[in-house]
């Protein structure tokens, strides 16, 4: 089993920033892809940000130029970079993964519990 601890989340003025982190620990032959997702009060879940094992981003347009994603491959951990927040940017933000199994066919899809990120006008 692999869990996702997420951290970082809280509240900030507009503006301000916030660093997500995400640490993957468990049973972890190597991971292939992460990313964050977010999920508004009444909204449907949306990608926010995502990166490769080799380091390929790909985000929202939304958050472009705002929320550099970044990943400590030695660490197994996920990092988001969140400036100039907005108010629309409120939303409960998870990690996930998708991890090898150990025998290198086959992902898996990990989530993390979340965290709540509340940007103040």
């Amino acid at each position: 089993q692999v869990q996702l601890v997420e951290s970082g989340g809280g509240l900030v003025q507009a503006g301000g920033s916030l660093r997500l982190s995400c640490a993957a620990s468990g049973s972890i032959l190597r991971i292939n892809s992460m990313g964050w997702y977010r999920q508004a009060p009444g909204k449907q879940r949306e990608l926010v940000a995502a990166i490769t094992s080799s380091g390929s981003t790909n985000y929202a347009d939304s958050v472009k130029g705002r929320f550099p994603i970044s990943r400590d491959n030695a660490k197994n951990t996920l990092y988001l970079q969140m400036n100039s927040l907005k108010p629309e940017d409120t939303a409960v933000y998870y990690c996930n993964a998708a991890v090898f199994d150990r025998s290198g066919t086959y992902l898996y899809d990990y989530w993390g519990q979340g965290t709540q990120v509340t940007v103040s006008s």
